[in-house]
Formats: C-alpha cells, sequence, structure tokens
C-alpha cells in the first residue's frame, strides 16, 4: 500500500508544470491571458504564494513555457546514442527538426499567442531566455566545428557566428508559424536548405583561398 502511495507522489506534476499547463489551457480556452493571478490560481487550485514562488507574471509563464521546449529538445538530442558521432551540421539539423516536433504539441497556443510575422532583428520577450540557453549550446558547436574544421576560424565574422544562427532559430519559427503545408513539409525544406546555407558559409570557402593567396603574396613579396 505504501509503495503504491509513493508511485503515485512520485508522479505527481511539479508546480512549474501545474502552472504552465494550466495557463495554456486557459489561452487556449478564452483566447487571452487571464485576468488577473487571482483568478488564475483560483481555477487551477493553488495559493498565492505558490504562483510567487515560481513566478511573478503571466510573461514569465510564457517565458518558461518556452524554455522548457528548448530544453526538453536538446536533451532529447542529446540523448541520442548516435549524437556524439554527429558532425556539427548533423547536430543542428537533428536540433530543428526534434525542435519543430516539440513544437507541434504547442501550436494552438503559440499561434495564439505569437504574431504570425517575427521581426527576426528583434527577439520576443518570451524567447530571451531561450536565446542565452540557445547560444550557449551553439557556441560549444561552433568550438567543436572549428576543431573538427567544419568551420573556417575567422577572427572578426566568426564572433557573430552564434547570433547568426540565432537570427537562423528565429527564422525557422517564424517559417512554421505560417506553414500550412501537409506535415510542415516546407519548414523540413526549410530547415535543411538554411541549415545547410549557413555551414557552407561558415565552412572554408573560395573567399579563404583568396586570403591566404594574398597572405602568400605579402609574406613573398
Amino acid at each position: 500500500m505504501e509503495g503504491s502511495k509513493a508511485a503515485k507522489k512520485s508522479v505527481r506534476k511539479s508546480p512549474e508544470a501545474k502552472i504552465r499547463e494550466g495557463y495554456i489551457a486557459h489561452v487556449l480556452e478564452y483566447g487571452e491571458r487571464p485576468a488577473s493571478v487571482y483568478k488564475f490560481i483560483k481555477n487551477i487550485k493553488i495559493k498565492e504564494e505558490e504562483f510567487y514562488e515560481h513566478f511573478n507574471s503571466f510573461e514569465n509563464i510564457e517565458k518558461d513555457i518556452w524554455l522548457n521546449v528548448f530544453n526538453t529538445t536538446l536533451e532529447a538530442v542529446k540523448s541520442d546514442s548516435v549524437y556524439d558521432e554527429y558532425s556539427v551540421r548533423e547536430k543542428m539539423l537533428a536540433f530543428f527538426y526534434t525542435y519543430i516536433e516539440q513544437l507541434k504539441s504547442y501550436r494552438s497556443f503559440i499561434l495564439q499567442t505569437v504574431p504570425k510575422k517575427i521581426r527576426p532583428e528583434l527577439t520576443p520577450y518570451y524567447l530571451i531566455d531561450v536565446r542565452k540557453a540557445f547560444k550557449d549550446w551553439v557556441n560549444e558547436l561552433l568550438l567543436e566545428g572549428e576543431e573538427t574544421e567544419e568551420i573556417e576560424k575567422r577572427p572578426l565574422i566568426g564572433k557573430k557566428y552564434d547570433e547568426a544562427l540565432w537570427l537562423q532559430f528565429l527564422f525557422v519559427i517564424g517559417f512554421w508559424i505560417k506553414d500550412n503545408s501537409k506535415a510542415f513539409e516546407k519548414t523540413d525544406a526549410a530547415i535543411e536548405k538554411s541549415v545547410n546555407l549557413a555551414f557552407d558559409l561558415m565552412g572554408r570557402g573560395p573567399l579563404d583561398a583568396i586570403v591566404d593567396f594574398g597572405k602568400f603574396l605579402f609574406q613573398n613579396r
């Protein structure tokens, strides 16, 4: 008997998960944020102090929803037995494909709360925490890519690669939001083409050969 109680207790949702799910359910049902924290906590049956232990506004709940999806995606991708064997390009592709799969479960909520047009030059408030987490992971990939020579070391523009990939992240989300193709096939194609282009540009290309040749001529003039 005690064992069954312990099992039930172990699968109980965390307060954060309960608040996230309650918030999503409210937005989907009423098409807007709750009128107040008081009314919201009354509906999901938690105490006000418990709410403020985890969140201090509805905006922070939205940030946490997006960050939770990102963390779940990255954990799933990294737990794949072949992840360590992937090239950095393949790791990025795997991330985006998995991320879109995760977002599908939240599509109705996202369409209700996110503008159809995301301006890539501006990070929306609900993605501020995701931006930091994404760039932390991306910088790990960039270092790995330089070590494996998949990414060319470029002293000046190389420092901007993480920001360029963040803009790509925003592009993918914006494209998916507007995508009405079957099974989001166009989004899959956009991911493949944009990631391949990004890594082709970050890899060694004709411009690098020209620069190397110029250095050679200068040193041997």
